[in-house]
């Protein structure tokens, strides 16, 4: 079974927490959310790849890419295998998956496939193409959509080891898309509270309507047109 797929981002946290930290491949493990045979895979990639760490300044993710999973022979494009967006399209709705993920899947399955760049580049065409009729248009300062990230984050205490979850509240404004994320240590009203009033700060002002999902902590009961709010969110 190959190992589980990771986003370059965590990689070098695995590589960080082994090489800076001195953990051990369990403690790496327990600390990323990955399993001891997928530590192991990427660690066996830095050392085939001739690194060391730290890192050079200068060696950006793409170069590193590049290190850890070479390139195919260069082939004729007919002969390489081109993916099919339907299923990639399909496989991007499940928890935690991203376009990285579902690539090392397909250059695994394909080992002279195409380059991650032109995996994202031509995946993005294809999405581009599509009838988009759930599009919404939102007037900027109208909607600001608020809730927790489903993935939380590890969070290791330097002096004890102990590793804590923590939860990542996200606001975004429906109109430009920019946003401001923070985390907490939970989702309770104290912390629900505070993260607003932190993301109205962030973006210099409130917006006409606040859009959350069905968090306890705002909605004490959903309803289509009569939510029951939570007294003090209200």
């Amino acid at each position: 079974m190959p190992a589980k797929r990771l986003s370059m981002r965590k990689i070098k946290e695995v590589l960080r927490l082994k090489w800076e930290r001195g953990l051990s491949n369990r403690q790496v493990a327990l600390a990323c959310g990955i399993s001891r045979p997928t530590v192991r895979e990427y660690l066996r990639r830095f050392a085939e790849a001739g690194l060391s760490w730290p890192l050079p300044e200068d060696l950006g993710e793409s170069r590193l890419e590049q290190l850890l999973f070479p390139p195919p022979p260069d082939l004729p494009a007919h002969a390489r295998v081109v993916p099919d967006w339907h299923r990639v399209k399909e496989e991007l709705r499940g928890k935690h998956v991203t376009l990285f993920l579902i690539w090392q899947e397909y250059r695994e399955a394909h080992p002279e496939g195409y380059q991650y760049s032109w995996f994202c580049e031509n995946y993005r065409a294809w999405q581009g193409k599509l009838d988009m009729v759930m599009r919404q248009d939102h007037r900027a300062g109208e909607k600001l959509f608020v809730d927790y990230a489903g993935q939380t984050v590890p969070v290791i205490d330097r002096n004890t080891g102990e590793i804590r979850e923590a939860q990542i509240f996200v606001a975004v404004l429906g109109a430009s898309n920019y946003s401001y994320a923070e985390p907490t240590w939970s989702q309770t009203l104290p912390d629900w509270i505070g993260s607003h009033i932190r993301a109205f700060e962030f973006f210099g002002g409130v917006p006409e309507l606040v859009v959350p999902d069905n968090l306890k902590s705002g909605v004490t009961k959903a309803h289509r047109y009569d939510p029951d709010l939570n007294p003090t969110y209200q």
